[in-house]
């Protein structure tokens, strides 16, 4: 939907002056040239993103059509052409509900400006009352919160494969919600009524895990005064998420494999094998083809949790999904505290969507606990988020220049792009050269020729997997 205009000014060859510059700039504008007419038709027509108001005008003057407006219609934003510069009836206009003022005699672009920002305002406005709406409503998805088309296509994904017994394997940055997946998938199962076991292969130690998976006979090894059953029988019936798969000891892996190929477990200490039923979900946030490559990952083992790939995308590459979870968090915090927290204004809102969220979902989780504990106000302002998302700029590849002297080599400009492409895949190689439309092999090569060290220069050594 365009942007629309409402022009007040008793001089009608203003009106169409001003008219004229809107429309050539893609906004529709309507004029009147009756303060009176004017505020009817805010009150008839619910479509305008600004109006723009001369202050001296004869019947009503621009602080009335101000606070009329501002009565008919609150979240309207309202511009005022002042006379003369004059700042006291600025100042006046601001305190009657102003958004914004320009002065005689109008500069065009400062003015074009000007509304440009009402209008950006007023959409942020709609997007945070909307927000309030929607977080309980149908862009909720089995506890997934988005209405991005990245998260439409995962959604659509559970729906198909959640009545699968295919093995699922997640993957995703750090914080992108793999878990509330597999939740997901387990609750879309004919598995649902059965237990949903998860166990985080890099929280057990090393000479613990193989027990805390197949379980263990009394006295298998000291301390085991008591058999243990283990969490692939205590899912049967079930669905058991085995979460940070890539960092699985390579010595357990084998006997996971067998585990999968057999579907029997065989206890620590003991001769007897057990079997179960279970649903196999697997989530890491590692590139699982380059630990195969590497040699930290088994590659048949690779091939059979792979069966079926849910793929999460990250925060920053879901738009204004970042509000939806943020007023979804704001909520649960707020009732939490039994502090009336209502929303984000939109300046808050404004700087959220500027901000990568390297941490995704439980970053803006964490972020949004913070600010209803800190704000004074029913809604958060940009004083109550942290320092780092309200002063954060996003970073730019290519560096424009008149100056022949500052312009750089292609290989350059290829080396910076690529970075940033790995950067924003979180370090997934596999992704980034997907993206990049590179096998992982070039890839490779081109980054250590940059950084023979493996740094890449500070993107592009690190193995973890978006």
């Amino acid at each position: 939907m365009g942007r629309r205009a409402l022009i007040i000014d008793d001089d009608e060859a203003m009106c169409a002056w001003l008219a004229a510059d809107l429309r050539a700039r893609g906004v529709e504008a309507t004029t009147r040239t009756s303060p009176a007419d004017a505020l009817a038709l805010i009150e008839e027509d619910e479509g305008f993103d600004v109006v723009l108001t001369d202050l001296n005008m004869r019947g009503m003057n621009g602080i009335e059509v101000c606070a009329r407006a501002a009565e008919i219609r609150p979240d309207l934003p309202v511009v005022v052409i002042t006379a003369f510069g004059s700042i006291e009836t600025a100042v006046e206009a601001i305190r009657a509900g102003a958004y914004d003022y320009v002065t005689k005699p109008v500069d065009i672009e400062a003015l074009a400006l000007a509304l440009e920002r009402a209008i950006a305002h007023h959409a942020l406005k709609d997007e945070v009352r909307r927000l309030r709406r929607a977080v309980a409503g149908p862009d909720t998805f089995q506890g997934l919160v988005g209405r991005s088309a990245a998260m439409r296509r995962v959604q659509d994904m559970i729906e198909r494969i959640g009545d699968s017994e295919a093995t699922v394997l997640i993957t995703g940055e750090s914080g992108t919600g793999k878990e509330v997946v597999a939740r997901a998938l387990h609750e879309r199962s004919r598995r649902r009524g059965g237990p949903f076991v998860a166990v985080n292969c890099a929280a057990v130690p090393e000479s613990l895990i193989e027990s805390e998976l197949f379980g263990h006979v009394r006295g298998a090894f000291t301390d085991a005064r008591a058999a243990r059953p283990g969490l692939f029988v205590e899912a049967d019936g079930g669905t058991l998420l085995l979460d940070e798969l890539g960092e699985l000891p390579l010595s357990v892996q084998p006997k996971l494999l067998r585990a999968l190929q057999e579907r029997r477990v065989r206890p620590v200490g003991s001769n007897a094998e057990v079997p179960f039923d279970v649903r196999i979900v697997a989530a890491t946030n590692r590139d699982l083809e380059e630990a195969v490559e590497e040699r930290r990952f088994r590659e048949d083992l690779y091939y059979r949790i792979n069966v079926l790939h849910v793929e999460l995308p990250p925060v920053r590459a879901r738009g204004s999904d970042v509000l939806l979870l943020a007023q979804r968090f704001l909520e649960d915090s707020a009732a939490r505290s039994g502090k009336e927290v209502l929303g984000l204004s939109p300046a808050a809102a404004e700087r959220l969507l500027a901000y990568s969220w390297p941490g995704n979902v439980r970053e803006i989780q964490n972020c949004m606990e913070r600010a209803v504990a800190l704000t004074s106000y029913q809604e958060i302002t940009v004083d109550d988020l942290p320092v780092k998302v309200r002063e954060h700029r996003p970073s730019h590849v290519l560096v424009a220049a008149d100056d022949p002297s500052e312009l750089v080599p292609l290989e350059e400009v290829e080396r910076r792009y690529i970075l940033r492409v790995l950067e924003a895949a979180g370090g997934n190689k596999t992704l980034a050269a997907r993206i990049l439309g590179l096998d992982r092999k070039t890839l490779h090569r081109k980054l250590e020729r940059w950084d023979p060290s493996g740094g890449a220069g500070g993107s592009g050594g690190t193995t973890k997997g978006g």
